[in-house]
């Protein structure tokens, strides 16, 4: 029970990782509070498994605001928050074909990206900050992405948001540290969300190919190193990148 009685805030926490890693914390006595734009998904899981649930845009400033305040006021304190929501909407820089262009990313799929992946995770983390300056404690958990440490084909603005989530992550662990409050990013591999589980299996083979371990990760792995870092055993490390991803070679 490593987290009794902390107070354990995860954006995007109705599926997939976020889902995982609120259940992991909750088993480990921790009260965990989602968040989530999917209000039907969202609700659903928290009521199945005890937490509570916000409706949030973490692109919007005012409403995450109005979360945080709200955690506050019930609870008094805000021991860890998982800056877990992104979106993707992949796509290349430039198609040519016959040296004309034929397709391009719009400027709308970069926009998104980068409000949810990388704005969201500045709002939530700078609404949380004075909270837990205030207490002298806390941590903060960054979902960044192999991709952004290596790169990867048709992916600019995902690549260009899980890079900033890193270099956001060690500015914050300079400046916050002096608070007792650490810091850290995960770079998941190919996880086996129930969106990459839908996926044909010629592509799942693939991307099992650039795989050391010969198999995808699982959302339990991910929730797994949330959890270590956000415990006492990880009390010396802040401004890390920690690599889940089975030894992953990322090829173009």
């Amino acid at each position: 029970m490593r987290f009794q009685d902390k107070v354990i805030l995860i954006t995007g926490g109705a599926a997939g990782i976020g889902r995982a890693t609120a259940i992991k914390f909750a088993n480990e006595g921790g009260i965990v509070i989602i968040c989530d734009v999917d209000e039907q998904a969202g609700r659903a899981v928290a009521e199945e498994f005890g937490f509570d649930f916000f409706r949030v845009n973490v692109a919007d400033r005012a409403d995450v605001q109005r979360w945080v305040d709200a955690v506050v006021a019930e609870h008094g304190r805000i021991d860890v928050l998982v800056n877990n929501a992104g979106v993707l909407r992949d796509g290349m820089l430039v198609k040519m074909k016959d040296g004309e262009l034929v397709k391009q990313m719009p400027e709308a799929d970069w926009d998104l990206v980068i409000s949810v992946n990388l704005k969201g995770v500045f709002n939530c983390t700078q609404a949380v900050a004075p909270i837990m300056i205030n207490q002298g404690s806390g941590v903060i958990l960054n979902a960044s992405s192999v991709v952004g440490l290596d790169g990867n084909f048709g992916q600019s603005n995902y690549v260009a948001t899980k890079a900033g989530v890193i270099g956001m992550t060690k500015v914050w662990a300079r400046e916050l540290g002096r608070y007792g409050i650490r810091v850290n990013a995960v770079a998941p591999g190919f996880i086996l969300t129930e969106m990459v589980k839908q996926m044909p299996e010629k592509v799942l083979e693939q991307m099992v190919a650039h795989v050391p371990l010969s198999r995808m990760g699982e959302v339990g792995d991910i929730a797994n190193a949330y959890a270590f870092l956000a415990s006492d055993e990880a009390g010396y490390i802040s401004g890390a990148v920690l690599r889940v991803d089975g030894g992953i070679v990322v090829g173009t």
